[in-house]
């Protein structure tokens, strides 16, 4: 895609020109910029809309997990790319939930930003590796062989779908144990399994599988 127009959401103005710089000489079209979520949707036109809005997360008057659910309840076809200094389970599960498409670090190359934007655009995903590499990788391995992925969903009873499915959300493991009236010891329990099944270590790991297998959808 031609021209792929770009907003910008982040309220540290020198950071942001900084990358709207960068974002401009790797031949995108820097479409928008705001403080945050709020300015944002008042600078919003229906008929102009960028294709990919790159989002800071702690932003004043509307965060960027607002203004990324937003987005997606309003205009699902801009898609979000969440750039963040927060590489933490919880960050990244609750963008993935509210709609963004990609998650890249603030620390990151600008080859890896210009690489997420390409992949948002044209794929509809990205993850960063620094993020989730070794679960991507090892996701990408279990779809090599259909087969597996058969044997592997079918391996999983409805408990652990139960808790997966939860565990897609922000509830906590405390919160999920309520829920599925167990103790927290039996949802341990069921997060380890899932752990080894699946061949993953952490909960963004589960999240992935879920969105890769179509177990949970957020678009």
């Amino acid at each position: 895609m031609n021209n792929i127009k770009v907003a910008l959401v982040d309220d540290h103005v020198l950071l942001r020109k900084g990358l709207a710089n960068l974002i401009s000489i790797q031949g995108f079209d820097i479409h928008l910029e705001c403080d945050n979520g709020k300015q944002l949707v008042n600078k919003l036109n229906k008929d102009d809309l960028p294709h990919i809005v790159l989002m800071d997360i702690n932003m004043p008057e509307m965060d960027g997990f607002e203004a990324t659910l937003w987005l997606k309840k309003n205009y699902p076809s801009v898609k979000v790319l969440a750039l963040s200094m927060y590489d933490d389970d919880n960050a990244i599960i609750r963008m993935l939930r509210n709609g963004a498409k990609g998650y890249i670090l603030k620390e990151s190359e600008p080859s890896e930003l210009k690489a997420a934007i390409d992949a948002v655009v044209t794929k509809g995903f990205y993850y960063s590796e620094t993020v989730t590499g070794k679960l991507v990788h090892s996701i990408q391995e279990m779809d090599e062989d259909d087969a597996n992925d058969h044997r592997l969903l079918l391996s999983l009873n409805e408990k652990e779908i139960t808790f997966l499915k939860l565990a897609c959300t922000e509830m906590t493991y405390k919160e999920i144990a309520e829920q599925m009236f167990l103790s927290p010891r039996t949802i341990d329990g069921y997060r380890d399994q899932l752990f080894e099944k699946l061949n993953v270590k952490s909960r963004v790991g589960l999240v992935l599988f879920a969105i890769q297998k179509g177990i949970v959808r957020f678009n």
